[in-house]
C-alpha cells in the first residue's frame, strides 16, 4: 500500500493508504450508510463528480461480480473506507475491489478514520475534496480542493446519458430471484440521466418493454415511439442545470403517463413549476426510512441524491404529496391531481436495498391499463 491522503475544502484532512489506482482525484465526498452493496454503489452513475465514503468499516471481502455492476463501470471519483478486505471469500466473486478500482483507474482511500468524517460532513455538509497519492503536502492538498470545481449548477447528466436509443433485452441473470415475470404488454420509454440496470430489469419483470433514450430527447422523438407510457430515471448532478429534460417533461404532461424517480422526480417537479435545493449531506444509503401517506405504510428505501423538491414550491392545487422522509420531513413523491403523473424521490429497485418499494412499478402498469 501506498500512503495516500484526503483532504477537504476547509482545512480538515486525513492520512491513510491508497489502493487501486494511483495519482489524484477531486469530487465532493459524501457517505453511504448502507451496509452491503459496495458494488452496486460504485457503479450507480447518480455518484458522477463525488467521493464516496462507506460507514459501513469493512469493505471487499464479497469481492466484484460482473450481474452485480449497475453499470458499464464505476462512476465515483474515489472511494473511502475505513478498512479494505485483503481477499475476496464471496463464491461469485470474479476479482478483488483493488484489481477492479486500478483496472477503472480508480482512487481509494483505507485507514482513515471514517467515524470522524462522517460525524464532520454532518455537522459542517458536504465538501469538495482531493485524494492524492502524489502530492502529499495537506496544505497544497486543501487549496486544490477549494479550486476544484463543485457539483452545484453542473449539468453531469450529459457526461452519464447513453450515446444513442437501445431497446433493452435481457434474460434475467440466475442469480436475480425476483419472482414471475409479468407478460411485457406495455412500452415504455425510459429517458436514461444515469439509469441503472436493475431499474431496467424491474421494468422488464413488471410487464414493459423497454425503450431507452438519452437525456436530449424530444418530446416528438419521444411520442414517434408510440409508448404506453414515460419512465425518468435517476442521475447524478443539480437537477436545476438540467433544463432541457425539465422542458421535454413539461411538453409531455397529460400526454402520456409518467413515472420518475430520483432525478426523474425533481425532473417532473420543475416541470410543474416547483424548485429544487441542496441538502446539507444528502441522502446516500439503502436504510433510509419513507412514509406512505395514503397507506401510513413505512418503508426503508435506497437513496442517493443532494438535492430535493422544496415541497413549498409545488402548486398545491395541481399536487398531492404522496410520500414523506421521516428523518428530515422532506419531500419523498406526490402526484398529479389530474394528469396521470407520479414520482418518487429514491430508488425503489432496491439495488442494492430492501424490496419494499416494489410496488411502485405494480402501480405504473395499472395506471397506465387504466388510462
Amino acid at each position: 500500500m501506498t500512503k495516500a491522503i484526503l483532504a477537504l475544502e476547509d482545512g480538515v484532512w486525513f492520512e491513510g493508504e491508497g489502493f487501486g489506482a494511483d495519482g489524484e482525484t477531486f469530487g465532493e465526498v459524501v457517505f453511504n450508510t448502507g451496509m452491503t452493496g459496495y458494488q452496486e454503489i460504485l457503479t450507480d452513475p447518480s455518484y458522477k463528480g463525488q467521493m464516496v465514503c462507506m460507514t459501513y468499516p469493512h469493505i471487499g471481502n464479497c469481492g466484484i461480480n460482473a450481474a452485480d455492476a449497475e453499470s458499464s463501470k464505476p462512476w465515483v471519483e474515489g472511494f473511502i473506507i475505513k478498512e479494505l478486505s485483503p481477499v475476496a471469500s464471496n463464491y461469485r466473486s470474479e476479482m478483488s475491489l483493488d484489481l477492479y478500482l486500478q483496472q477503472h483507474n480508480i482512487l481509494g482511500i483505507q485507514g482513515i478514520d471514517t467515524r470522524k468524517l462522517v460525524k464532520h460532513l454532518r455537522t459542517v455538509g458536504v465538501k469538495k475534496a482531493v485524494i492524492s497519492t502524489r502530492e502529499l503536502d495537506p496544505k497544497k492538498l486543501v487549496k486544490k480542493a477549494k479550486n476544484s470545481p463543485g457539483i452545484v449548477g453542473v449539468d453531469l447528466v450529459k457526461k452519464v446519458t447513453c450515446s444513442k436509443p437501445y431497446l433493452f433485452e435481457e434474460v434475467m441473470p440466475g442469480e436475480f430471484a425476483w419472482g414471475d415475470q409479468v407478460k411485457k404488454k406495455y412500452k415504455v420509454v425510459a429517458v436514461d440521466s444515469g439509469i441503472k440496470r436493475n431499474i431496467l430489469r424491474k421494468l422488464n419483470q413488471h410487464g414493459f418493454n423497454v425503450q431507452v433514450v438519452p437525456a436530449n430527447v424530444t418530446a416528438d422523438e419521444i411520442l414517434a415511439y408510440q409508448p404506453d407510457g414515460l419512465f425518468l430515471s435517476n442521475g447524478p448532478g443539480d437537477p436545476a442545470a438540467v433544463k432541457y429534460l425539465v422542458e421535454t417533461v413539461r411538453k409531455l404532461l397529460g400526454k402520456l403517463p409518467m413515472f420518475g424517480i430520483c432525478l426523474g422526480h425533481q425532473m417532473i417537479g420543475q416541470a410543474l413549476g416547483g424548485k429544487t435545493s441542496k441538502l446539507k449531506f444528502g441522502h446516500h444509503g439503502n436504510n433510509q426510512p419513507v412514509m406512505d401517506l395514503k397507506t401510513r405504510k413505512i418503508e426503508i428505501t435506497s437513496q442517493n441524491h443532494n438535492f430535493v423538491v422544496a415541497i413549498n414550491s409545488l402548486p398545491k392545487d395541481e399536487v398531492e404529496m404522496t410520500h414523506l422522509n421521516l428523518n428530515d420531513k422532506t419531500l419523498e413523491g406526490f402526484r398529479h391531481k389530474k394528469h396521470p403523473v407520479f414520482c418518487v424521490q429514491y430508488h425503489p429497485e432496491n439495488a442494492p436495498g430492501p424490496h419494499d418499494s416494489d410496488y411502485l412499478f405494480s402501480r405504473f402498469y395499472e395506471m397506465i391499463e387504466k388510462r
